[in-house]
């Protein structure tokens, strides 16, 4: 029998291949929210429902598994070339810590011993999402539209969605 894949592992997310009209990335970026947060609406509709922590730890590899991928381009492409701008209002550290505090709460969900610990963490895990989305909806795609050129801002969507084209190659 060949090795066990880990719960995580078992996710693997399927992208399709984007080939739209040019938008900035910050709209490519602003539109992933809206899909994270039906996901979130979803888990804490079926949190309560949740049987097993072998359930809330699924949820918690997959939500990990989309917010890596997310996170990944949101860092490279945008976080970046605005890092100095962030650090100078004092939000540069704090961005990481948020990203920190949703990784920390999604191991807690794998590591719990119970349904009510790994609920309450998967739970968590939501609510620092939400938080995390809110504070860059309102502070880092504005401050984005403000300092980058729009065709900057277009190029950036270029690159995000040839990333993600290459994914499927």
């Amino acid at each position: 029998m060949g090795d066990k894949l880990n719960a995580c592992e078992a996710f693997e997310i399927r992208n399709v291949r984007i080939d739209a009209a040019p938008m900035k990335i910050t709209d490519a970026l602003r539109a992933e929210h809206v899909v994270f947060h039906n996901f979130f609406d979803q888990v804490e509709r079926m949190a309560p429902k949740l049987k097993s922590v072998a359930e809330a730890r699924s949820l918690a590899c997959l939500l990990e598994s989309l917010l890596e991928a997310h996170s990944n381009v949101e860092e490279e492409l945008l976080i970046a070339p605005l890092e100095h701008c962030l650090e100078q209002i004092g939000h540069g550290e704090t961005f990481h810590q948020e990203h920190q505090e949703i990784d920390d709460n999604l191991k807690q969900t794998q590591l719990a011993r119970n349904l009510k610990q790994a609920r309450t963490h998967l739970l968590a895990a939501v609510v620092s999402s939400r938080k995390h989305f809110d504070k860059e909806e309102r502070i880092v795609f504005p401050l984005a539209e403000k300092l980058l050129k729009s065709r900057t801002l277009t190029e950036l969507w270029n690159d995000w969605r040839a990333q993600r084209n290459r994914m499927l190659d």
